[in-house]
C-alpha cells in the first residue's frame, strides 16, 4: 500500500504498524494556514537546523510546497493519511500577511525569535484568528487533493489526546472529579508545609510552598490533553466535514504509551492503538475502492 501523509506523528506512527506500506511523500511540521501565504526563505536562517529531514520539512513550509509533494506521486498513491498535530503549535504572521509554522524546529534554529524581530506575531492555536486562517488553508489542501482525484483515497486519522497513561483509567471531568483532584493537591501541599516547617522554615515560607505544590504527572498529561481536545473540536468537525473518510477514536479509548519511541505525550499511543487504527485504515481502504492488505 502506497501512503501519502499530510501531518504529524499521528500518521506517521501509524503506518510503522503496516508492514505492506510504503510511505511515497511525508509533509510534517506544516500548519495548512502557511499554503496559503507562505513567507518563503529570503530572511529565514535555517543553519542552526543539523538534520537533512528537518530542513526539508521547514523548507518546504517556508515555500508553501507540501501539499506538491503529495500531488506529484497522486498516480501511485491507495491512501491520503490526515491529521491536525501540527497546528497545536500555532503559525508565525508577518506583517505583508505571510506565514510560518511555529514548529519546534523554527524555535530550535532561532528563525522564531527573528520573525519577532521582523514584526510578525504569533497566531495561536485554538483563536477564532488561527481557526478562520486554518479553515482557509484546509479548504485549499482538500481542493488540491480533488483536482487529482485523491479526495476519494484521502483519510483523516481524527484521534484525540490520550489523557492517561497506559494502564491508568481514563479521568473524568465532572464537578467531583475536579474537586477530588483539588483536594488531592492541597493534601500534597499541606504535606510539604509541613515538612518546610519542620526543617525551621517560616510560616510564610512553608504557605508559599504549600501555593507551588505541582501536578503530578498523570494531572499534567490529564489538563493538557483535555485542553487540547476542547480546543480541537471545531477543528476536527470541519476536517471531518470536508474529508472523504474518518478514523475517529476519543481520548477515553486511547493511552499514552510511556515507552513511545518518541517519549511519553498525550499524541504518543500504545501499540495496541496504532494497530486497531491501522486495521480502520485497512478497512475504510477498501471501502474507498483500494486494496488493503
Amino acid at each position: 500500500m502506497k501512503i501519502g501523509i499530510f501531518g504529524s506523528c499521528v500518521c506517521r506512527d501509524t503506518a510503522e504498524y503496516m508492514p505492506e506500506a510504503e510511505v511515497m511523500a511525508y509533509v510534517a511540521r506544516h500548519s495548512v494556514a502557511s499554503l496559503e501565504s507562505p513567507h518563503g526563505m529570503d530572511d529565514v536562517d535555517l543553519s542552526g537546523l543539523t538534520s537533512a529531514f528537518q530542513k526539508r520539512m521547514v523548507t518546504s513550509d517556508l515555500n508553501g510546497t507540501g501539499i506538491d509533494r503529495i500531488v506529484k506521486n497522486a498516480k501511485d498513491l491507495d491512501v491520503v493519511l490526515l491529521d491536525l498535530v501540527d497546528e497545536r503549535r500555532g503559525f508565525w504572521l508577518f506583517p505583508d500577511d505571510t506565514r510560518m509554522t511555529n514548529s519546534i524546529e523554527i524555535e530550535a534554529c532561532g528563525a522564531a525569535r527573528d520573525a519577532r524581530r521582523a514584526g510578525a506575531r504569533l497566531v495561536e492555536f485554538g483563536t477564532d484568528e488561527h481557526f478562520a486562517h486554518w479553515q482557509t488553508g484546509f479548504a485549499k489542501l482538500i481542493n488540491s487533493l480533488k483536482e487529482v482525484g485523491l479526495w476519494e483515497k484521502t483519510i483523516l486519522l481524527d484521534i484525540e489526546w490520550a489523557e492517561a497513561i497506559d494502564g491508568a483509567q481514563h479521568p473524568q471531568h465532572d464537578g467531583f472529579a475536579k474537586l477530588g483532584r483539588q483536594w488531592r493537591r492541597v493534601q500534597r501541599g499541606s504535606r510539604q508545609a509541613s515538612r518546610e516547617l519542620s526543617r525551621g522554615r517560616s510560616l510564610g515560607e512553608a504557605w508559599q510552598s504549600m501555593r507551588g505544590i505541582k501536578p503530578t504527572e498523570a494531572e499534567e498529561y490529564a489538563d493538557r490533553a483535555f485542553s487540547a481536545n476542547m480546543d480541537y473540536i471545531r477543528y476536527r468537525r470541519e476536517a471531518r466535514s470536508l474529508t472523504a473518510s474518518s478514523v475517529v477514536r476519543a481520548s477515553s479509548e486511547v493511552r499514552i504509551d510511556r515507552d513511545h519511541k518518541w517519549g511519553p505525550q498525550p499524541f504518543h499511543y500504545r501499540q495496541a492503538d496504532y494497530k486497531s487504527i491501522v486495521d480502520s485504515i485497512r478497512q475504510q481502504v477498501k471501502v474507498n475502492g483500494g486494496e488493503a492488505m
